[in-house]
């Protein structure tokens, strides 16, 4: 299949699924209701904010400590990803999103700090040894087939393997923190003491301007991470994230939690009772026909609709930071908008929206695209301006640049880019039913709220293979195309 008629095959399935989504506004007056927030945004107050360096604190303490987990954990199975049960485990791993990890979780935890460590640490695991284990295969081999006959397998890697690929093993975790730092916030909508929960709370207070307040210190977090998160302060940074996190609070639980949830809470219901398997068919049957097929479909119907207009966006917008089409003024804005859409969660952007537009698709439809877009619009600008060099001494400039010598060229990357979120944004559209929305999240939740955890395991388990399956027919497509990216844009996008 051409790119043309991939391309045309996906906006149609996006325009298909547009009749049957629900973006009602739900009796809210979205034109008041901005008014109210941007006054609050345009007169942050950040005195109102109790604690602020707590929050901030804790919120990278906690991306820190399971980044970290994350990344050492990775780093060890990456060797063995080519095995097919390390494989799937992986997979398994990283298609369940933080937040649904969190609840669950919480049932054995509680809200302690290391619910929020490894509702981060465990689906980064996977995404580490999957890219890890790409970055070994892409290094030079040879200094591992030259080593004398007989060298152990862990020397190999030691000496002659991983060196090579260190540097952008080192790249692609510092890029991975600063998505650690994305979930560690929105954990705080959970529960968790980080910036997302006094977001939310001053959200319901309908204090705007102490949220807005909020939301320029994390901002700020954010985009100073190069500066501040330094190698060689990397092991400071992890025992002060430790140390802080080892002497937080926490309401304690229940002794045996943790046996009571693997031996009866997530037990099927009718295995519990003593139930055969015509028990357990039946217990399915509504399970799937009432909430797994509906959420399922509410989740492909959000996703296809947000990774359309993802895509318009990324692909109008990745000029904004090419010199010559924008001008510097322009490209220092366009850079501006960028840092500040691709920095915010889609789970924050869209409770964001919520609170404008009400419970509908519609929030979670503009906080995709509009996070996933300026994602890939930055990294597509970053390979127009290494185009730039190599363009004839005559091409013009402006828009002329963008549409007949930039676009052309970056059409492969961009699909390559498009394919590569799919999977992602399919994994944060199931977590929007959090907020309301009637996708598979919706249903977690529900079951979650009613102690139901063997329904919230079985929905968990559809939404991983949902996951797993987008994300083989994305692979398979970006090989039929042949589709490339350099190494580091890929990795910024995985």
């Amino acid at each position: 299949m051409s790119r043309p008629r991939v391309v045309t095959l996906f906006v149609a399935l996006g325009l298909i699924a547009l009749p049957f989504a629900d973006f009602g506004l739900a009796g809210h007056d979205p034109t008041a209701t901005l008014m109210r927030m941007l006054s609050g945004f345009l007169r942050p107050d950040f005195g109102a904010v109790e604690s602020i360096g707590r929050a901030i604190w804790l919120t990278l303490a906690f991306a820190v400590a399971g980044v970290a987990a994350g990344a050492g954990t990775g780093l060890i199975l990456a060797p063995f990803h080519h095995l097919w049960p390390v494989r799937a485990l992986c997979i398994a791993l990283r298609s369940v999103h933080e937040l649904f990890w969190a609840l669950m979780l919480m049932q054995v935890l509680g809200l302690s700090p290391a619910t929020g460590v490894l509702a981060i640490a465990l689906p980064y695991t996977g995404i580490f040894a999957k890219v890890f284990a790409e970055q070994l295969e892409e290094a030079d081999q040879r200094p591992s087939q030259v080593l004398p006959p007989g060298t152990d397998a862990l020397s190999r890697f030691v000496f002659a393997r991983a060196p090579l690929a260190l540097a952008s093993m080192r790249h692609y975790t510092l890029y991975r923190l600063e998505c650690g730092m994305r979930a560690s916030a929105v954990l705080g909508f959970v529960g968790l003491p980080t910036l997302g929960f006094q977001l939310d709370s001053f959200f319901r207070m309908g204090d705007y301007g102490a949220a807005s307040a909020i939301m320029i210190c994390y901002i700020a977090l954010i985009a100073s991470i190069r500066l501040w998160m330094r190698p060689r302060l990397v092991p400071l940074w992890i025992v002060a994230a430790i140390a802080t996190l080892a002497v937080l609070k926490s309401p304690p639980m229940g002794s045996g939690a943790l046996m009571r949830f693997l031996g009866h809470d997530i037990v099927p219901a009718p295995l519990r009772e003593g139930g055969d398997a015509a028990a357990l068919l039946e217990w399915l049957r509504p399970l799937l026909t009432s909430e797994i097929l509906p959420g399922l479909i509410a989740t492909l119907l959000v996703a296809q609709i947000a990774l359309v207009l993802t895509g318009a966006l990324a692909f109008a917008g990745f000029g904004l930071i090419v010199p010559r089409v924008t001008g510097r003024v322009g490209r220092a804005a366009g850079h501006l908008t960028l840092v500040v859409l691709r920095s915010f969660p889609e789970y924050m952007l869209a409770y964001l929206f919520l609170q404008v537009f009400g419970p509908s698709m519609l929030p979670a439809v503009l906080a995709l695209a509009l996070h996933n877009g300026a994602i890939i619009a930055h990294l597509l600008g970053r390979e127009g301006e290494s185009l730039l060099p190599s363009l004839r001494r005559d091409a013009p400039s402006g828009l002329s640049l963008w549409g007949f010598e930039l676009a052309p060229r970056l059409s492969g990357p961009f699909i390559a880019l498009c394919l590569y979120r799919w999977e992602i944004i399919l994994r944060e559209t199931a977590v929007m039913g959090l907020l309301g929305v009637a996708t598979l999240g919706f249903y977690i939740d529900s079951a979650v709220a009613e102690l139901r955890l063997d329904r919230a395991v079985v929905l968990l388990i559809a939404t991983g293979l949902m996951t797993a399956a987008v994300d083989t027919l994305s692979r398979a497509l970006r090989h039929g195309l042949g589709t490339g990216l350099g190494r580091r844009t890929r990795d910024d996008c995985c």
